[in-house]
């Protein structure tokens, strides 16, 4: 069998060379530079540094503040992708089976796709306002007196619910090109089998999304930990205070507000470690589980 090939190696380099210079430029070298900065002690007008091997490791761990961090991070990732993923299954479900005003549902469900992070903060701020907020208002009708930047479990209560929303449509789109994949002989043979519509979705729907779902469980724990920033800093009004924040957004105040730059560089380390155990763990044990075929 013949096998296509280039006659020359250079074409192949310079077809590559955009790329590479993209991930070197933008990952492996603030990478490595967090990495550098990370065991140096920076004084605060950035003129000279220290070199304090772990120190700034020690610090972050033994740090009250940071392992409360690290919980409220863990219970936020999972909150928003557990519902987010439930939520957006269910409407998927539905679309599926809708035919009369198909378009039009999945259009009003999919353009919340097109907002950015902060205009879904700022959509957030107008609902959860204390003087004509659509949410608090219902909150009160209920009498739990919401206040947002102000209580710490009203405003995490809005975080969880805005991210929530944000990524609702992505994993709409995914889990509804799914469901149309599956091939009509065997929805038609599963509805002689088993009239029950909700054993008929477990014991063969569900399993043939897993490829889908296990792709999206990915997505949605990055999206959780990394791109809810734009959300969080707009809720919070760039405030945080004893408001709750995610170990990225708490990388950036210690950084960028509090001028540590060697505690804040050692944060982004760790975060990079866990997102790689995370990508180990999933890809060579879970994915085992899992048959694309």
């Amino acid at each position: 069998m013949k096998r296509a090939g280039f006659s020359h190696l250079s074409l192949p380099i310079l077809l590559l060379a955009p790329q590479l210079v993209i991930i070197i430029v933008f990952f492996y070298w603030p990478a490595w530079h967090a990495l550098r900065s990370s065991f140096f002690l920076q004084d605060p007008f950035g003129f000279s540094e220290t070199f304090v091997w772990f120190e700034n490791y020690k610090a972050i761990f033994q740090s009250a503040e940071y392992l409360k961090v690290v919980m409220f991070t863990t219970v936020f990732t999972v909150l928003v992708s557990f519902f987010s993923l439930s939520i957006a299954l269910i409407l998927a479900v539905k679309a599926d089976k809708v035919i009369r005003g198909a378009r039009t549902y999945r259009t009003l469900i999919m353009w919340v796709y097109a907002v950015a992070p902060p205009v879904a903060g700022f959509i957030g701020i107008f609902m959860f306002d204390q003087n004509r907020g659509l949410i608090t208002d219902i909150a009160s009708a209920f009498g739990w007196d919401l206040k947002l930047g102000v209580n710490f479990n009203d405003t995490a209560f809005a975080m969880i619910l805005v991210s929530v929303w944000k990524q609702v449509p992505v994993n709409f789109i995914f889990f509804l090109s799914g469901l149309q994949s599956i091939p009509n002989a065997i929805k038609e043979a599963a509805i002689i089998d088993n009239k029950s519509a909700t054993s008929r979705f477990w014991d063969i729907t569900f399993p043939l999304l897993a490829p889908t779902g296990f792709f999206l469980l990915i997505i949605n724990i990055t999206y959780a930990m990394f791109d809810t920033f734009g959300v969080i800093d707009v809720l919070v009004k760039g405030e945080p205070g004893n408001n709750p924040m995610t170990l990225v957004y708490k990388v950036y105040v210690d950084g960028f507000r509090g001028n540590d730059l060697g505690g804040s560089s050692a944060q982004s380390v760790v975060l990079m470690v866990l997102v790689l155990l995370l990508t180990i763990v999933q890809f060579r044990f879970v994915e085992r589980r899992i048959h694309y075929t």
